[in-house]
């Protein structure tokens, strides 16, 4: 029997990346999902087509995360498709390097803008469609235990997210929906191999005592199985999903 017929999915930034590998393994898992993305028209096509491909059903919704008009058309999308909303996961992200200095205000704003406001808008959005036995997952990060230069921007968004997670969980007391984060750590994606010399994503592979870097379908297993029935007893928690380096 399948848990999860005609059960519909919304993943943010899911057309690349750790988002689209969520996607994948949703569909793959027997939900309807409906890929979010910001911009790029071929990423989200493509992660269609492998859905579509493999016998899911998929539908790509452009718009930006920290807008709440694009938000509330994503979910509006979503029902008008497939007739419902019962899993929400906020994968959408950016991050950028910058100094806890006067200079690093723009990236800051801007990271501030699309991962924790996104975060606000989407979580929010979720809570108010979703129905009993619904699930919400965000990404936050393991980076936080590293606290290294350049990445204050993004984590301060991050540890934002994970407040907002434990704070929506309690919210929801009584209508049967888990509200969860997801923190991985250093994952094997374009975002992450961006502006690293060989000898920083060495280094950083050697950190997990599995002496590897996470792939994409690591964490969407993760998230899988919080979204699925054997996560229903989880709830308000942050799994960090990076190999016990943290």
């Amino acid at each position: 029997m399948n848990t999860n017929a005609k059960r519909t999915a919304v993943v943010t930034g899911g057309s690349r990346g750790i988002g689209r590998a969520i996607a994948r393994r949703l569909a793959a898992d027997g939900l309807a999902v409906v890929v979010h993305y910001t911009g790029n028209d071929a990423a989200a096509a493509q992660t269609v087509a492998a859905i579509e491909a493999a016998g899911g059903q998929a539908l790509a919704v452009r718009g930006d995360v920290g807008d709440a008009g694009d938000v509330a058309r994503l979910f509006d999308a979503a029902q008008e498709a497939f007739g419902g909303v019962h899993v929400v996961v906020n994968s959408a992200g950016i991050l950028p390097m910058a100094q806890i200095a006067p200079a690093g205000l723009e990236d800051f704003d801007r990271t501030i803008a699309t991962n924790l406001r996104g975060a606000f808008l989407v979580l929010g959005e979720a809570a108010a469609r979703l129905g009993e036995g619904g699930r919400i997952v965000a990404l936050s990060t393991s980076a936080s235990a590293l606290a290294l230069p350049g990445y204050g921007p993004y984590i301060a968004s991050k540890a934002g997210v994970e407040g907002l997670v434990r704070v929506l969980a309690n919210e929801l007391r009584g209508r049967r929906i888990t509200v969860n984060a997801v923190a991985p750590g250093p994952v094997g994606t374009e975002l992450f191999y961006q502006g690293k010399s060989a000898e920083q994503i060495a280094r950083m592979a050697a950190l997990p005592p599995l002496e590897r870097l996470g792939t994409p379908e690591d964490i969407a297993g993760v998230v899988s199985f919080l979204a699925g029935p054997e996560g229903e007893w989880v709830n308000g928690q942050v799994l960090r999903a990076n190999g016990g380096f943290a």
